[in-house]
């Protein structure tokens, strides 16, 4: 395995994209599924319990894995996190020969916020402040293949994690037609890539009914997804078990454990 760490973009500083990638040891080895790691934190910050721990579990299956660490507190404003990802997202692809990654089966997880993040470049890989980034590229070169999103903050209706939304705003006071913009399930499209979902119906901080929201938009427009919903568990499970649980037994749930086998037998099925 080789693990390097890259800054990608001068206009970024704070976004950093940590690769790990299979040193392929057989000539002509078949091409890689890709799948990039949103950790989640509300926009406020990133959760190292969703970052390398799960990254490895990607690598493990067989996928070249990247994390991205995107711009959170004041460097989430200004549609910076999506901008950010979908440039990741391209980075990949346009690189996908040099790391044995086949272009066209590129994923993106996150939790939480990274969700959310994983959503929007699923949802508005074109909008205008990703095509302001992209110059003359077109904006599909960062579309992602397909999402796998974990508890993910979706909505800024009633369910809203108002937090999230209201960091994406870069204003405390932001209105109601500012925060909608940032609603994703009125941004899903035919366009737009299948989904994995997964997240628990006890979750207090973030309401399952964001994912069933955005499941519900799914198949209005005839996209593809699977979603799994668990009864019990607590927000921000990640891998729901000792790896991830730091101490607190809440965090271990071998209900919802089987939630990243499923998502990867999704994505290499897909």
């Amino acid at each position: 395995m080789d693990v390097k760490i890259l800054k990608l973009f001068p206009d970024f500083p704070q976004c950093d994209l940590t690769c790990y990638l299979h040193r392929e040891i057989m000539p002509n080895a078949p091409a890689r599924r890709a799948i990039i790691v949103c950790p989640g934190g509300g926009y406020l910050g990133l959760s190292a319990r969703e970052d390398e721990v799960v990254a490895l579990e990607y690598l493990n299956a067989g996928f070249q894995v990247f994390c991205l660490h995107y711009g959170v507190g004041t460097a989430a404003a200004n549609y910076t996190p999506l901008t950010q990802a979908c440039l990741s997202i391209r980075y990949v692809r346009e690189h996908a020969a040099e790391w044995n990654i086949r272009p066209d089966r590129i994923f993106i997880t996150g939790f939480s916020a990274g969700g959310h993040l994983a959503a929007s470049a699923g949802t508005m890989y074109d909008h205008a402040a990703v095509r302001a980034a992209f110059g003359d590229a077109p904006t599909a070169l960062g579309r992602p293949d397909g999402m796998i999103l974990c508890y993910p903050v979706i909505t800024a209706g009633e369910h809203a994690h108002r937090g999230s939304i209201l960091a994406l705003c870069g204003d405390p006071n932001a209105d109601e037609a500012q925060q909608r913009e940032f609603s994703l399930e009125h941004n899903v499209t035919s366009d737009t890539p299948p989904a994995f979902l997964w997240h628990t119906a006890a979750d207090d901080l973030v309401p399952v009914q964001n994912s069933l929201l955005f499941a519900a938009a799914l198949a209005e427009h005839g996209v593809s997804f699977e979603a799994h919903i668990y009864p019990h568990g607590a927000h921000g499970l990640s891998l729901c078990d000792e790896r991830t649980w730091v101490g607190v037994s809440g965090m271990l749930s071998d209900e919802a454990a089987p939630w990243i086998a499923n998502a990867i037998r999704w994505a290499k099925q897909l």
